[in-house]
């Protein structure tokens, strides 16, 4: 049970910022938006327990691609990190004020008038989620804003419960970070993905907006759900609360996902959304969900919980034609998305080999 539920465990205190000055490392500004309490540890900012919302602007160090794998993280082995060799953390700027945080968004979303925002899953500790997050935006070549969502959870294969009523209590904060980027003049398209439990923390928000406002707001232009640990029926429920005019949502699913399997099992045996059967598959299409299917892509982890960030093809997937393309919300550019990324396949595109891409069937009649 331990090892099946595993799959999102990391190091823990290398967040100690390094004056190191390395060339030809990739910067990366992160906000960070967390219901996380206060560590009053520089080593690990925020730790697995339950605080006032807060805001920091955290700027990451990447490793030169000539000293990386793309799609894998390259932990700090000693503490402060060597930024030519692993990622590192080069400062941290708390922003307690909400002006603060206004002028953080208008200035890092200016230029392509993106956000980009990601959601962790279970069992994950906040320095999991900030270098995580950092090696997707960057791996993926995001032209966005990056901001990161990380709620109390105890990296710990024991608190599953804790961790899911975490995502309860984070359910507010992560409204309000959602109307403050829609509110922001220089914000135009917002994307979130949201991993594993994370999925469930975001489809609760945005079910929470819609019954609020009548609709989800429409900046939020695309939701993508990566090994969703949703309930499936619950998740149907929440399609209808959404209304018509909602985001477009993009689910990475895997039937061979362990982590899932398990998830299944402490269910009552419900299938999960990141792991859907025969019989959900045709009623999430029918409602314009895609999805991608990963189940035949390799991966390193034995869970199979995380191959949307692992795999190199499935990274540039992500990034050129769901994050960087997602105003393009029309069924023309979805159908070709779809015929671009079927061909790079069948050109051999080598671990993309594994992948599936399905769009609702009034697309693909196009």
């Amino acid at each position: 049970m331990a090892l099946a539920l595993a799959g999102c465990g990391a190091p823990v205190g290398v967040l100690e910022p390094t004056s190191v000055i390395a060339p030809d490392v990739t910067k990366l500004d992160v906000l960070v938006s967390t219901t996380r309490e206060s560590a009053q540890n520089p080593a690990i900012l925020f730790s697995g327990e339950r605080g006032p919302t807060s805001s920091t602007s955290v700027t990451v160090s990447i490793p030169p691609d000539n000293a990386r794998e793309i799609g894998q993280v390259q932990w700090p082995q000693q503490v402060p990190a060597d930024p030519r060799r692993e990622f590192a953390v080069l400062g941290v700027n708390p922003l307690p004020r909400e002006e603060q945080l206004n002028a953080w968004i208008g200035k890092h979303a200016a230029g392509s008038r993106r956000a980009l925002v990601f959601v962790h899953g279970f069992n994950t500790t906040f320095e999991r989620s900030l270098i995580w997050f950092a090696q997707i935006a960057h791996d993926a070549g995001a032209d966005a804003a990056p901001v990161l969502f990380s709620w109390p959870s105890r990296g710990s294969v024991l608190s599953y419960t804790y961790d899911r009523e975490c995502t309860h209590y984070s359910r507010d904060a992560f409204e309000k970070l959602l109307r403050q980027l829609s509110s922001n003049r220089s914000v135009d398209d917002i994307t979130i993905i949201a991993h594993s439990m994370g999925a469930w923390l975001t489809t609760e928000t945005l079910r929470q907006m819609a019954v609020r406002d009548g609709s989800i707001n429409s900046k939020i232009k695309n939701v993508i759900l990566a090994a969703p640990d949703v309930d499936v029926d619950v998740f149907r429920t929440q399609l209808q609360r959404y209304g018509t005019s909602r985001p477009r949502f993009t689910v990475f699913v895997s039937r061979r996902d362990r982590a899932l399997q398990l998830s299944r099992w402490l269910a009552g045996n419900v299938e999960r959304l990141g792991a859907p059967g025969a019989s959900a598959k045709p009623w999430l299409l029918d409602k314009g969900v895609e999805i991608v299917d990963l189940t035949g892509a390799p991966t390193r982890s034995w869970t199979r919980h995380a191959k949307f960030a692992e795999n190199p093809d499935v990274v540039w997937f992500l990034g050129a034609n769901l994050i960087n393309n997602s105003a393009s919300g029309d069924e023309g550019s979805l159908a070709e998305r779809i015929q671009t990324f079927s061909l790079g396949v069948t050109q051999g595109l080598g671990s993309a080999a594994g992948l599936a891409l399905t769009a609702p069937a009034s697309i693909m009649n196009q």
